[in-house]
């Protein structure tokens, strides 16, 4: 399950840190509290969000198909 982290500096910026969730999904998750907050200044990603979310695989054999 995702989880975000905010961190309030004593200037009033926003550190926002999203853990465990991959590629643009993290950015989803975050765009309703962003809009609400103000002006994203920059963005800095984390490794994860260039790792693609897992896919179902299809394994196809003759005459057979499994899922």
């Amino acid at each position: 399950m995702p989880k975000i982290k905010f961190i309030i500096k004593p200037d009033g910026k926003i550190e926002e840190h999203v853990m465990g969730a991959r590629g643009e999904k993290c950015v989803k998750l975050t765009q309703s509290l962003e809009r609400a907050l103000g002006e994203v200044v920059s963005r800095q990603y984390e490794m994860e969000f260039f790792e693609e979310a897992p896919t179902e695989a299809t394994q196809v054999q003759k005459g057979q198909q499994t899922t």
